[in-house]
């Protein structure tokens, strides 16, 4: 199947994993596996347009990952803080709207600040949107919309509970659900990663690390997309 024509997901989700396997493979610190993942996201974030995916969410820090030494989470909230300072300019250029979704009052004030701000430079940017999960957690985000949807039942201003309403309350609120997972580094698991959203995404998993996720390895991610039947639980009569 030509590549260009092929059916696309509206909506990739990536658990991007393999970082710090990738370091140690090579005998270097973890953080260095971060820096060279760095890489692996432009390279996404710029085929996703390319290829005129509109969507596009990466999970880049979980709300577990706190847990880590303070040494590599310090470094880990500045890379990101350098990656918006340095992928701005792409992101205006390639008319792609930059949105962060997770628990973001958890970050330094500094680094709020800074995603406020390149949210709001890239407000109108209609070719992509770019999500990043920033301490977030799947859990934690249905138990938020759960909160907020008490809240308003109670007040009056929620008349009726279902799915459409629901997904109103979630950070992707407006957005379709992913069509596409994948994850790298071989792991066979979600880790708290839009459960709600996730309910018919297909899953490709692959064991390229992260930071070795190149454009080849996307366009096999998305040729394996197009090769799925989805039934969306419905049945089908077999060939």
């Amino acid at each position: 199947m030509d590549p260009d024509h092929q059916k696309l997901p509206r909506h990739v989700a990536i658990i991007m994993d393999g970082n710090g396997r990738w370091a140690r493979g090579r005998n270097l610190p973890r953080i260095e596996g971060h820096i060279a993942g760095i890489k692996s996201v432009r390279d996404v974030v710029k085929t996703t347009r390319e290829r005129g995916i509109p969507y596009l969410t990466l999970y880049a820090f979980s709300k577990e990952n706190w847990s880590r030494p303070k040494g590599e989470v310090r470094a880990l909230l500045e890379l990101l803080d350098l990656y918006l300072e340095r992928e701005l300019p792409l992101m205006l250029e390639s008319d792609i709207r930059f949105n962060a979704i997770g628990m973001i009052e958890d970050l330094p004030d500094r680094l709020q600040t800074k995603l406020r701000a390149v949210m709001k430079k890239t407000r109108k940017g209609k070719g992509l949107t770019l999500n990043i999960a920033l301490s977030y957690s799947g859990r934690e985000e249905i138990l938020r919309a759960v909160r907020m949807i008490a809240a308003d039942t109670a007040s009056g201003r929620l008349k009726r509970i279902d799915q459409r309403s629901f997904a109103k309350y979630l950070f992707t609120s407006g957005m379709p659900d992913p069509d596409l997972l994948i994850r790298t580094s071989g792991e066979l698991r979600l880790s708290n990663f839009l459960l709600w959203q996730m309910a018919y995404t297909e899953i490709y998993v692959t064991d390229v690390l992260w930071p070795d996720f190149s454009r080849d390895a996307y366009a096999e991610a998305l040729k394996e997309f197009a090769r799925r039947d989805r039934r969306f639980g419905s049945l089908k009569e077999e060939d």
